[in-house]
């Protein structure tokens, strides 16, 4: 077999180096892309009559037909021709013969991929920006039940003050706020024109980049031939923003598989997000989220690879960067089915309030409440920070809490002290009394909440 960039070789490549070699078995993911910025391609070529017209008209309808056997999925490809790109050129003449090789003229296989990847990632970016506000959404409406449903927030893990639970859920939104605008951000550098820049130095025929360009929609094109065929910068900052998003993702998992245990019984994960064990018939086993929090792990992997691959690559196309697909896809693939998953988790996720109401009224996470009082009747705050923690620690000997302490015990520990205490003590009070901008006081909550729906709505 004949390949088709074979003229100067005297000898073929072994079956086994054929298939070491192609790109076929994961670049197909491109195939509606390649034959879009085929049919751009071959436009311009007409408009500035670099081919005849008739030529042109064939070529596009032949690329049209195998657009819709694409689409339909009645396509074949072949090891034999390496990529997408030789593949879709072999089928293409094929079905209207010789004058499909025309199709390539005035641009390279090195052009013609990074264009494919350019217009790949619009496509995803723009759905993943679609996937991370549906979550946004769900936050939203989940939090909006629960601004006065009241929960412990830690530090270290340890019971630190109390906070509502929608303040807790709208940290969340505002995370996912700036992955969507890490990802709005970039597409400035990914919708940027590749096509005309040839191999590396662009080509000799008189061709109309910024026709191709707006045929396919993009904002702009490269300057450079050089840079437009090796960048990879704009998938290094795609595998950058999705690792961020899963470090997000991965947290919150982290928090949901620890609430939804018997240690904490905060929360309890729908059947449909769970599964069971093969030995155990009691457990309900938080699965996708941990499937979720793992995931992160194989996305910051696709990163740490592509950013070896490029580290030592000198200008322009190296061989290398066929190394920069899989992680790609595979990522697109994960992320999305990671907020598809984590959606459909937090709009079934049933609240366990009065557990976690239970929880705070039976902690120490008042106790800054308790060293504010004697601060604003005028101690000093650190002083006061040691007149209650030796009131815990009091507690703590007698295995009680905190509201459980006599009025002569509070006035032993300081004459400031007086019956009001017990209403600051309460978890409800220390919560809705919070209301320093962005705090988890209750109106304060409602504010973020109206400030997110408006950004998100």
């Amino acid at each position: 077999m004949n390949k088709l960039w074979g003229g100067r070789f005297q000898k073929t490549p072994e079956k086994w180096v054929d298939e070491f070699n192609a790109s076929i078995s994961f670049d197909k993911e491109l195939v509606e892309e390649d034959i879009q910025g085929s049919l751009a391609h071959v436009e311009m070529l007409k408009a500035t009559n670099i081919i005849e017209e008739e030529e042109a008209d064939s070529i596009q309808k032949g690329l049209q037909s195998l657009l819709e056997k694409a689409k339909n999925n009645e396509l074949s490809f072949s090891v034999k021709y390496e990529d997408i790109h030789l593949n879709i050129e072999k089928l293409l003449i094929d079905e209207i013969g010789p004058v499909g090789g025309k199709l390539h003229t005035g641009r390279s296989r090195n052009d013609q991929v990074a264009t494919d990847m350019h217009l790949y990632l619009r496509k995803h970016v723009q759905h993943i920006l679609e996937l991370i506000q549906s979550l946004q959404k769900a936050l939203i409406e989940k939090a909006e039940d629960h601004v006065e449903t009241i929960l412990p927030g830690y530090t270290h893990l340890q019971r630190a003050q109390p906070i509502s639970l929608a303040h807790h859920l709208l940290a969340y939104v505002w995370m996912l706020q700036r992955d969507k605008e890490r990802f709005s951000e970039s597409l400035k550098r990914i919708n940027v024109c590749p096509l005309g820049s040839a191999a590396l130095a662009g080509t000799t025929f008189p061709i109309d980049r910024q026709l191709t360009a707006k045929l396919l929609e993009f904002d702009r094109v490269y300057p450079n031939s050089l840079d437009a065929v090796s960048d990879r910068d704009f998938i290094v900052e795609f595998l950058s923003n999705s690792s961020l998003l899963m470090v997000h993702l991965s947290r919150f998992c982290e928090e949901l598989i620890l609430w939804c245990s018997q240690e904490f019984q905060f929360v309890e994960m729908d059947d449909t997000y769970s599964t069971g064990s093969s030995i155990m018939p009691q457990k309900k086993n938080p699965d996708m989220a941990e499937l979720i929090r793992g995931k992160s792990g194989r996305v910051f992997g696709h990163l740490i690879s592509l950013l070896t691959v490029l580290k030592g690559l000198p200008l322009a196309y190296n061989k290398d960067l066929q190394e920069d697909k899989e992680g790609m896809f595979d990522t697109v693939k994960t992320i999305e089915g990671c907020l598809e998953i984590m959606t459909g988790m937090i709009r079934t996720l049933k609240i366990n309030k009065e557990k976690m109401e239970q929880s705070v009224n039976e902690d120490f996470s008042n106790a800054t409440e308790l060293a504010d009082y004697l601060a604003k009747k005028g101690l000093p705050f650190r002083k006061a920070h040691e007149v209650v923690g030796k009131l815990v620690y009091l507690c703590i000997e007698k295995g009680i809490y905190l509201k459980d302490l006599s009025m002569a015990e509070f006035k032993e520990a300081n004459e400031l002290f007086d019956e009001d205490v017990y209403e600051v003590l309460n978890p409800y009070t220390a919560v809705n009394k919070r209301n320093s901008e962005g705090g988890t006081g209750f109106s304060e909550v409602k504010k973020q909440l109206h400030l997110a729906k408006s950004l998100i709505y």
